[in-house]
């Protein structure tokens, strides 16, 4: 008896230094990311340098933007209105790093898409990369999840993941009814990128499903497939999106806008474009210019809101998605809401 006393013992020993060497606050932890790369967190983190544009409402929504050390000169431009960015150490753009600046911040994690992780991995030895896109929507849930985790914000995750979840689930409640040969075509591109359209998967292809349309490049090859005017001419959609990008060709959306002057001008100018003007979205004044914020990141359900008013109006009566993008704003990032994102007005 004694000597299973003392076995007991030193098991229950090593069973606290386990737990000891592992850390009260679960440390090291293993996370597998976008890339689906197993990567081992080895403290909690207390220091990051978002590459990815798209990490950073997030990293607010969570409360984390204290932690964010580094950021792009992208971030800085598409997002001059949050609190201390234009305040904090340039370390490049999101896609051209300036490693010993980052190396200098000694940063505990470096947020950034998978195309890039390999040449981090290689060039900031010791820094953990995690490859976080946020703008997959079929990922989002995960993406936001994860981040939390890392950053301590689940309780935050969890009640903003409920709130979209409400708002796509009373518009898809809609969208459902609608019968397939009533679904409006859609021709979606970037503002400065004439011809550029988005295939299936891409977070564009998913912000047209989720309002209800019928993206005509659904089944064309890839995510960004180049198409022929002739080709769009053909397929005659009933409406054209502009995915509104912040460098050019002039600033038509934002936060700092406060005219829809240059929202308007541009798709008088696209109205007459050869390839565009004979379809029936331009002879019937069906063309929308949409902040690619609303597109591509986590306010991909609120672009959606903007889309599904815009198409289907009579079945949309009630839906406001200025209220639902004014609560995002002051709700979930503590932002006052002000600016010019979707025209013309879906409310």
């Amino acid at each position: 008896m004694k000597w299973i006393k003392c076995g007991l013992a030193l098991m229950l020993c090593f069973s606290l230094l386990a737990l000891v060497a592992a850390g009260a606050d679960g440390y090291p932890k293993t996370i597998v990311d976008d890339a689906n790369r197993t990567i081992t967190i080895d403290k909690p983190v207390e220091k990051i340098v978002p590459l990815v544009t798209w990490s950073y409402e997030p990293l607010y929504m969570l409360g984390a933007n204290d932690k964010i050390v580094g950021v792009t000169t992208d971030a800085q431009q598409v997002y001059p209105w949050l609190e201390g960015i234009l305040n904090k150490t340039v370390v490049g753009t999101y896609k051209q790093h300036n490693y010993e600046k980052i190396i200098e911040l000694r940063p505990d994690i470096v947020i950034t898409q998978a195309r890039y992780a390999g040449a981090l991995d290689q060039n900031l030895s010791g820094i953990k990369v995690v490859v976080l896109d946020f703008s997959r929507q079929s990922d989002f849930e995960h993406d936001l999840n994860l981040l939390a985790e890392l950053v301590g914000g689940q309780d935050k995750a969890k009640e903003f993941l409920a709130w979209r979840t409400e708002q796509l689930d009373s518009l898809k409640k809609k969208t459902d009814l609608l019968k397939n040969d009533s679904k409006k075509s859609v021709y979606i591109e970037w503002s400065d990128t004439p011809w550029v359209t988005a295939g299936a998967g891409s977070a564009k292809d998913t912000l047209i499903l989720r309002a209800g349309g019928v993206n005509i490049a659904h089944n064309l090859t890839g995510a960004r497939p180049t198409v022929d005017p002739e080709w769009v001419l053909k397929e005659n959609p009933q409406a054209v999106v502009y995915s509104s990008t912040f460098p050019a060709p002039s600033p038509l959306t934002g936060y700092s806008l406060n005219s829809t002057d240059a929202a308007k001008g541009f798709l008088a100018n696209e109205k007459k474009r050869d390839g565009l003007k004979d379809t029936d979205a331009a002879k019937k004044d069906h063309l929308y210019v949409l902040d690619q914020i609303c597109v591509e990141s986590t306010r991909n359900f609120i672009g959606a809101q903007y889309l599904a008013k815009w198409l289907y109006p009579d079945q949309f009566k009630d839906l406001d998605p200025e209220a639902v993008h004014k609560e995002y704003f002051e709700k979930w990032l503590g932002v006052p809401y002000k600016g010019i994102w979707a025209y013309p007005q879906a409310s």
